[in-house]
C-alpha cells in the first residue's frame, strides 16, 4: 500500500466513524427535541396528539381559571386559540394579555396539557431595582424603555 492509499484509507475511515457518531447522536436526541409551534400552526398542521411541542402565544383575555393548583386558560396568537390546562405553580408574570410559552402534549378533545409554563415579558421589561435607580437619576419614562442619559455641558 502506498503513502497516499495510507492516507486516503485513514482519511475515509475517519469521515465514517465520524458519520456514524453524528448518526448515533442524532439518534439519541430525537426525543427529546421540541419543536415551537404557534396555536395558528397546530390547528393547520394537524399536530398529533401526545406528541410533545413548544405552544407560544399570548394568555387570552377572560380565559384564565384557577382552582388550586390547577389553571386553565387560552393561548391565541390572534389567528387560532387553543385551550390549555396546568397543575402546579404558575410564574409570577403570568396573567392574562401577557406572552406564555408552555410544553406540554395534546390530548383527544384538543386541549394542550401543560407540564411546564413559562411566562414572557414584554421588550420594556426592567427590573425593579434599575427601574428605582433611574427614577432616582430622573431618567425613567412610565411610557416605554428608559431615555439615553443627557450629556453634560463641557466647560
Amino acid at each position: 500500500m502506498t503513502r497516499r492509499q495510507r492516507r486516503a484509507t485513514f482519511i475515509g475511515l475517519g469521515v465514517g466513524i465520524l458519520s456514524f457518531a453524528v448518526f448515533l447522536v442524532l439518534f439519541a436526541l430525537r426525543d427529546s427535541v421540541v419543536g415551537f409551534h404557534l396555536p395558528k400552526d397546530v390547528v393547520g398542521k394537524q399536530v398529533p396528539e401526545g406528541r410533545r411541542i413548544r405552544l407560544g402565544g399570548v394568555v387570552a383575555a377572560g380565559s384564565l381559571k384557577r382552582d388550586g393548583l390547577v389553571a386553565e386558560f387560552a393561548i391565541t396568537d390572534n389567528a387560532a386559540t387553543i385551550p390549555a390546562r396546568y397543575t402546579g405553580v404558575l410564574p409570577d408574570l403570568f396573567r392574562e394579555g401577557q406572552g406564555v410559552v408552555a410544553e406540554g402534549k395534546l390530548d383527544a378533545a384538543g386541549r394542550f396539557i401543560a407540564d411546564t409554563v413559562l411566562a414572557k415579558h414584554d421588550e420594556n421589561y426592567m427590573p425593579p431595582e434599575v427601574a428605582k435607580a433611574l427614577k432616582e437619576q430622573g431618567m425613567w419614562q412610565h411610557t416605554g424603555p428608559p431615555a439615553a442619559p443627557k450629556p453634560e455641558a463641557r466647560k
